[in-house]
């Protein structure tokens, strides 16, 4: 199995998010240079203090930002919340289901503009 770095995994947790550098910036207090150097430059990894900053802004550990996989101690916590929300998802009816994903979009919206 291939372990992508700390640049591959901050430039795809990123992309996944649709989350820019400069907002990443403005909610870490990290500057964009230093952010751009840790997504250009493949032997530049941030101190631990700065890791968590970024890791918190993202919702990822940093293991997983480190690593690419979640530390074994919080996936089956987080495995079985993900299960529960799912069986709920599946009892709604199709109405309610399109209403809960606008919402969740919403306030992942205006997470961004906080």
């Amino acid at each position: 199995m291939f372990l992508m770095g700390f640049k591959e995994n901050l430039k795809a947790e990123l992309a996944f998010q649709d989350m820019q550098v400069k907002e990443l910036s403005d909610t870490t207090g990290i500057s964009r240079h230093t952010i751009g150097n840790y997504l250009s430059v493949r032997e530049r990894i941030p101190t631990a203090d700065v890791a968590v900053k970024i890791a918190k802004a993202l919702g990822v550990s940093v293991e997983y930002l480190v690593t690419g996989e979640e530390s074994q101690l919080e996936k089956p916590l987080l495995a079985a919340e993900i299960r529960a929300l799912v069986q709920n998802f599946k009892l709604l009816s199709e109405n309610d289901r399109k209403m809960i994903i606008a919402i969740t979009q919403l306030y992942k919206n205006q997470g961004r503009k906080s």
